[in-house]
């Protein structure tokens, strides 16, 4: 549960004990009014409830009231949810502006992000050279790449178009940050072609494909359900900064077989996760509120639906050729 502060004009009381009357909801406090008129409403919403009273808050307040969403601790004495077969139907239980306001943070481009893809490729680079388990772990963990893709799966279900090219201006700056770093390492560091670490980060196949679908489905269940914990197992599982850093070491050691191996495991990685992503949210119900962004929003994921999918077949292809599975 939840506490949700609604600020607003002193007339739209009635509505507000009306909403939370219809969504089983309880106002637990109600402050005097200001000199302006406003007033203070609080309520007590279950996670079930909350996406809908949300939505019809927003649906008639103006720009002038102001809309609080406060976690919870604890809640004594605690409140038995009332089960039946209709409530067993699995719902997401974050909200739109909180996953909006978890996940948009993570995309925007700044010294932070840019700091962050440094040194984790320093780290990743050094780890993978030396063939270091633990090493490479710790960079797929403090690497912040998965974020920008998470954002923009979100700015696809939402047809968010800033929040689209947001995610993919910190997508492109950070693999390419991690590219020209990885790939000046190499000419100067001696390839360790020996390196288990290194070399499983040239050779791709069905089971890559298979562990990013499920990573990028599992990362935003994690986001949906508010189990954040999930996050780091799926950072270490589908790293993308490992597959980039070799990229860039092949480039720079001038091995270019390894490095079109690598250059595929990355591809793959990005592609999937983003379709899973995708397909999840979609799943999921996260749209957005009014029915011409839900419109717009359907069209668009629609769409990058079809381009991912597509995408896929033809790294599946590539797999394929590669190890010698087409007919020719």
């Amino acid at each position: 549960m939840k506490l949700i502060e609604v600020i607003t004009d002193q007339q739209n009381l009635k509505s507000i004990t009306g909403i939370a009357e219809q969504h089983s909801s309880e106002i637990n406090w109600i402050g005097p009014p200001d000199e302006q008129g406003r007033q203070l409403s609080r309520l007590l919403v279950g996670d079930e409830d909350r996406q809908a009273v949300l939505d019809s808050l927003q649906g008639f307040l103006g720009e002038s009231s102001r809309i609080l969403v406060i976690p919870l601790e604890v809640v004594l004495p605690r409140i038995e949810p009332e089960t039946s077969k209709a409530d067993l139907k699995e719902t997401v239980t974050a909200t739109r502006e909180e996953l909006y306001n978890n996940i948009a943070k993570n995309a925007h481009l700044d010294s932070t992000f840019l700091l962050l893809v440094f040194l984790s490729t320093v780290v990743v680079a050094i780890g993978l050279l030396e063939d270091n388990v633990a090493v490479v772990i710790g960079a797929m963990v403090i690497a912040p790449l998965l974020g920008p893709n998470m954002a923009l799966a979100l700015g696809t279900a939402l047809g968010d178009m800033h929040l689209m090219w947001e995610a993919t201006k910190s997508i492109l700056a950070g693999i390419a940050l991690a590219l020209l770093l990885s790939f000046l390492i190499g000419l100067f560091w001696p390839l360790n072609v020996s390196s288990n670490e290194l070399m499983a980060r040239t050779d791709v196949g069905l089971d890559s494909v298979a562990l990013a679908l499920a990573s990028g489905a599992a990362a935003v269940l994690s986001l949906t359900t508010g189990l954040p914990s999930v996050l780091v197992g799926v950072m270490v599982a589908v790293a993308l900064l490992p597959p980039t850093a070799t990229l860039g070491l092949m480039l720079g050691a001038s091995q270019y077989k390894f490095a079109m191996g690598a250059a595929l495991l990355l591809a793959v990685n990005i592609v999937s996760v983003n379709l899973a992503a995708k397909t999840v949210f979609w799943i999921r119900g996260v749209k957005p509120r009014s029915w011409l962004e839900k419109q717009k929003a359907s069209q668009s994921m629609l769409t990058y639906l079809v381009i991912w999918a597509v995408s896929l077949v033809i790294l599946l292809l590539v797999i394929f050729a590669r190890k010698g599975l087409l007919v020719g």
